[in-house]
């Protein structure tokens, strides 16, 4: 008994020692939690006075730009004012840097997917994070796409198996929607067909999944498979070369570090041309040929789905507006590849001359 009183007792001792040992080091954590209070407070006010000042900046050289517009060009001011262009331009360069430490607003699309929650990541490390998990996501669902089509083709005929693979499609674009945006806020530089590209894949992929399995569906059922397996593999192809040749690119220093793949054809990938300009646009004629098939099958009698003929005019959207911005990045590539030969070879003339 009195072994177990003794016990008890030295166990209550140890247990106040415990606490009053914890009261000590929360008493620092307190300390540590008001500094970084006063940190965070410092950092929101630091953050406020450089994007308004960085406004302020902007409206100055907005206004010093129209008074620029209203001189007369004249030999004597022409080099004053090509310098002053100069670094005005570069001064605009300066400030895209310092906004990738800033927040930024969310833009009109995720205000209302997302309300006013800032999705701005300040470290160069999240952003980073946040960009390779955005390319993992879009490798790992084209896996499951590729292998859940090559299966309805060639296992189940089932409807409702279908929709899983068009809600899939639905799910895998909104949330590629919402990311991308989430990409934009963070500094990253896609932008213009390829964001439109996937808002408008998003309609395809719904009205694919409330299409009805009527005669039309089955119809076009086998070649929408063969197009979906096509796009998923190309997506992979794509995935792989484009990784490969961002991070090559970025170690030298001539790619952003928030550039991402794309479906498409951008302009650092030049090198891949003979390699990947096929597989693009074979793609992009399936589409344009899917368009096709669906007007011509909205015209048959038989066809009473309005889905049919709203599907044709969206696959038609897509594949010229890939077809067309394919092709104008390769015009203005080879543009610019002449212009750059043919100021080389001035320049190697204009060497030869002075020293002849």
């Amino acid at each position: 008994m009195d072994e177990g009183l003794l016990e008890g007792e030295g166990n209550l001792k140890s247990c106040l020692e415990d606490w009053s040992e914890l009261n000590k080091e929360f008493t620092q954590l307190e300390a540590s939690h008001d500094r970084y209070k006063k940190v965070l407070e410092e950092l929101w006010d630091a953050q406020k006075k450089c994007l308004s000042g960085i406004a302020h900046h902007r409206y100055r050289m907005k206004q010093i730009t129209e008074k620029m517009n209203r001189i007369n060009e004249k030999p004597e001011t022409e080099e004053a004012l090509k310098q002053l262009r100069s670094e005005m331009q570069a001064r605009k360069s300066q400030f895209r840097e310092m906004e990738e430490f800033l927040p930024h607003k969310n833009g009109i699309y995720l205000s209302i997917i997302l309300g006013s929650v800032s999705v701005s990541l300040l470290n160069k490390e999240d952003k980073y994070a946040y960009k390779h998990n955005y390319e993992t996501f879009k490798a790992t669902v084209s896996y499951i796409s590729l292998a859940l089509s090559l299966v309805l083709m060639f296992v189940t005929e089932y409807r409702w198996f279908d929709a899983v693979l068009h809600f899939l499609l639905v799910w895998y674009y909104c949330t590629l929607t919402i990311r991308e945006n989430i990409l934009i806020v963070n500094g990253s530089r896609i932008k213009g067909w390829w964001v439109t590209h996937h808002f408008i894949s998003t309609v395809c992929a719904g009205l694919t999944l409330i299409w009805p399995d009527s005669y039309t569906y089955k119809y076009f059922r086998g070649q929408y498979l063969m197009f979906s397996s096509y796009l998923s593999f190309l997506y992979i192809v794509q995935f792989f070369y484009q990784k490969g040749a961002l991070y090559r690119l970025r170690a030298l220093g001539q790619r952003h570090d928030m550039d991402i793949t794309v479906e498409g054809f951008m302009s650092w990938m030049w090198k891949g041309i003979s390699f990947l300009l096929p597989f693009l646009f074979a793609g992009y004629f399936f589409q344009l040929y899917n368009a096709y098939v669906l007007y011509r099958l909205s015209q048959d009698p038989l066809c009473k789905e309005w889905q049919v003929l709203f599907l044709a005019i969206i696959h038609l959207i897509l594949s010229v507006g890939n077809i067309t911005t394919t092709l104008k990045v390769v015009i203005d590539k080879l543009r610019t590849n002449r212009r750059q030969e043919l100021a080389n070879k001035y320049r190697f003339n204009s060497h030869q001359k002075k020293e002849m």
